[in-house]
């Protein structure tokens, strides 16, 4: 038998899942309960509403992504080399772990205005380590310019590599992140 943990894990795999494949408002909560084996209302044991199941996903996808973030640059103290990781991270991220959350960021509508500052909150402490490579960059002379709409633009540029990327098609996820560097860098 599973253990509650387990089981709450599961379904939140499987909601973010079927939220991105289907859309939130398209998912019902006996969709998330069928993927998982449960009855419809089970998933309810776990979690409030379907509203607070998106939010959990997206805070804990959100985490994770920050979690693995803070690995892959700890020992890197070069700020150019750390960008470059932190693209290559972020593009395994969104397109080789199981963690939907970039792609529910946009389902946030479907939540109240508590739940968005929540999940702003998290997102901006991901994005605080961006600004700050970015800074550093911008006072070593290696960008023009450091203002946050260019992390804005980083992130919509590769986020949307979700869009276009296919696995077997003709670019490794290692060549996109060079891309995208050195267009940053050029």
């Amino acid at each position: 038998m599973p253990s509650e943990a387990n089981r709450r894990d599961d379904i939140l795999r499987a909601a973010a899942r079927l939220f991105v494949e289907k859309g939130f408002d398209a998912t019902t909560t006996r969709d998330i309960a069928e993927a998982v084996g449960m009855r419809s209302g089970s998933p309810f044991y776990h979690f409030r509403s379907k509203q607070d199941l998106l939010k959990t996903a997206m805070i804990e996808g959100l985490e994770a992504g920050y979690r693995r973030l803070l690995t892959a640059i700890a020992e890197v103290s070069d700020p150019e080399q750390r960008l470059r990781t932190m693209t290559r991270t972020h593009l395994g991220n969104l397109l080789e772990s199981d963690c939907h959350a970039p792609m529910l960021l946009y389902e946030s509508r479907s939540l109240d205005a508590r739940a968005r500052a929540e999940i702003a909150a998290v997102a901006d402490r991901y994005q605080q380590v961006w600004q700050a490579t970015l800074d550093e960059l911008a006072a070593a002379g290696r960008l023009r310019s450091s203002a946050p709409p260019l992390r804005l633009f980083i992130f919509g540029m590769l986020n949307w590599s979700s869009q276009w990327y296919r696995p077997d098609g003709g670019l490794s996820l290692d060549e996109i992140a060079d891309a995208a560097a050195e267009l940053l860098l050029a």
